[in-house]
């Protein structure tokens, strides 16, 4: 008959010396191979899943609101605009890059929105001033500017 007693003994003090996953001690089990999984891995996540498209709608969304004031960053809200719609579909397919994809795309309305606005403004300066366009110097240049100006 078997009894409790047959069994052998672990010492409580070396388990609660031995941390999880590290090899035991010389003589007390076998050393795990190179492709040992030493069992549940907790508190480590695992790696999170991206969805690229939300993370270029972002990059040109921030690239072109920065880039706006010169007109061009309206060709990156356009691409960070489509792209962003493709990522919205995706992340309603997968569940991730949403907040990204989301951002990405208001980025992207600022920016058209910025490129349009400096476009007109450009436009109205260039009208308003075109008398001046002829100048033999930049200083007349500058003073026929100030005179369509002040002129109301």
């Amino acid at each position: 008959m078997h009894t409790r007693e047959d069994e052998p003994r672990t010492d409580v003090r070396t388990l609660d010396r031995q941390a999880p996953g590290h090899d035991p001690a010389p003589g007390q089990g076998p050393t795990p191979g190179p492709h040992h999984d030493p069992g549940p891995h907790h508190g480590v996540r695992p790696p999170a899943r991206r969805n690229g498209p939300a993370v270029a709608a972002l990059t040109l969304g921030v690239l072109g609101a920065v880039t706006s004031i010169v007109v061009v960053g309206g060709l990156f809200g356009v691409l960070g605009l489509v792209l962003g719609a493709v990522a919205l579909r995706t992340a309603r397919r997968t569940g991730t890059g949403r907040g990204m994809a989301n951002a990405g795309v208001v980025l992207s309305l600022l920016a058209i929105a910025g490129s349009v606005l400096a476009a007109v403004l450009l436009a109205w300066y260039a009208d308003r001033t075109q008398p001046c366009y002829r100048p033999d110097s930049f200083r007349q240049y500058r003073e026929c500017v100030q005179q369509q100006f002040h002129r109301g």
